[in-house]
């Protein structure tokens, strides 16, 4: 597909999501609540869901004034630094979230393009961008790499949630489909995907319970707001995974110490899918609590590399001094999906503790560039 003729708007087709991961997969590939400071330390999905906002607001004035809008041009060259193997990691990551921000046809092609690579960590935040933008143009790529069994099970995973977040129920029987696939981290996505979709369809109508993070979860936030009762379903194990996800996300919509220490405690339960979506979860709340948790699952060998990679992300989102430790002590990880989501996370904490607002620069980079 090639890129659109006229200049797009900034932030057209984009959705609230991660790095805005809040800032970024899991940007998880890959946030932190809505109001909270610029000066703050924000999670990457509140940080790009804030962007993006901004950008939308800056693209109308622009428009209004007539202004210079992105062209053609810019997107390919962000483009070009997401999918050159031999550009820094840190590098193509931001530029995958500014195009996450940018959407649209042209964006999606280009993050599409990216799924050769050979960084399991960089095409599984591939997908979770694209199952945030919520276009539903990106569907028949998310199929392909779901369906494509020479992925790794991380990308097919989050090609999988990706299908469910867009929220377009033509993809439920395929996601039905793979809910019994031989890999068990691809099945019980697939199957939550399922559910999210029928559960939309259930609840058609009905207004939308705007939240205090922006991303597109893989469950609705349960309506209990009793943290007591909530970790209680959390840990159930016996319970329906689906039920559990909603529990995770009211209490990390709950916020505050007792939530975050409740959730810590999930990355001791069986499913390693459902560790790693509590990684995740903690990245965005971004407590402080938290960390020796997170660093002590980092740090064990034999745990699943997706989990440890989700770690290693919400320690760069939380960015307090312990975390810069933890992740330093694992750059050179064996496992080279952990050692990447150490890269990414310690340029991730650089930003957080920075004084620059954008972690989805790749549009001011490319215009601070000589002419």
């Amino acid at each position: 597909m090639a890129a659109p003729r006229r200049a797009a708007s900034v932030g057209a087709g984009a959705a609230g999501g991660r790095w805005g991961r809040g800032c970024g997969r899991r940007p998880r590939r890959r946030g932190a609540r809505v109001g909270v400071s610029a000066a703050g330390s924000c999670a990457r999905e509140a940080l790009v869901s804030a962007q993006v906002r901004l950008w939308k607001a800056w693209a109308r004035g622009q428009e209004a004034a007539g202004g210079t809008m992105v062209t053609e041009q810019e997107v390919e060259a962000i483009g070009q630094t997401l999918v050159d193997p031999q550009q820094p990691l840190q590098a193509r990551f931001r530029a995958l979230f500014t195009l996450r921000g940018l959407g649209g046809p042209g964006a999606i092609t280009w993050i599409s393009r990216a799924f050769g690579d050979d960084s399991a960590l960089l095409k599984h935040e591939l997908a979770y961008c694209l199952g945030q933008m919520q276009d539903s143009r990106a569907i028949p790529v998310l199929l392909d790499v779901l369906r494509d069994t020479h992925q790794e099970p991380m990308v097919r995973h989050e090609a999988g949630e990706a299908l469910g977040a867009i929220g377009n129920p033509d993809v439920l029987e395929v996601l039905k489909q793979y809910s019994t696939d031989p890999v068990i981290e691809v099945a019980e996505t697939c199957q939550l995907a399922a559910q999210r979709l029928e559960w939309l369809q259930q609840h058609r109508g009905e207004p939308a319970v705007a939240g205090p993070y922006l991303s597109v979860d893989p469950a609705p936030p349960a309506e209990e707001r009793d943290v007591g009762r909530l970790r209680g379903v959390l840990l159930d194990e016996a319970r329906p995974l689906f039920d559990r996800y909603r529990a995770m996300f009211a209490l990390r919509d709950a916020g505050g110490k007792e939530a975050a220490l409740a959730l810590a405690e999930g990355l001791h339960c069986g499913s390693a899918l459902f560790r790693h979506e509590i990684g995740y979860v903690l990245g965005q709340l971004q407590h402080e609590a938290a960390v020796p948790q997170l660093a002590a699952t980092l740090a064990q060998q034999a745990e699943n590399p997706m989990v440890r990679h989700e770690c290693a992300e919400a320690l760069g989102a939380i960015a307090r001094p312990a975390c810069l430790a933890a992740l330093r002590a694992h750059t050179a990880d064996p496992e080279r999906v952990v050692r990447e989501s150490c890269e990414v996370a310690l340029d991730m904490y650089e930003h957080e503790t920075g004084s620059a607002f954008q972690y989805a620069d790749g549009l001011e980079q490319l215009r601070a560039r000589p002419s």
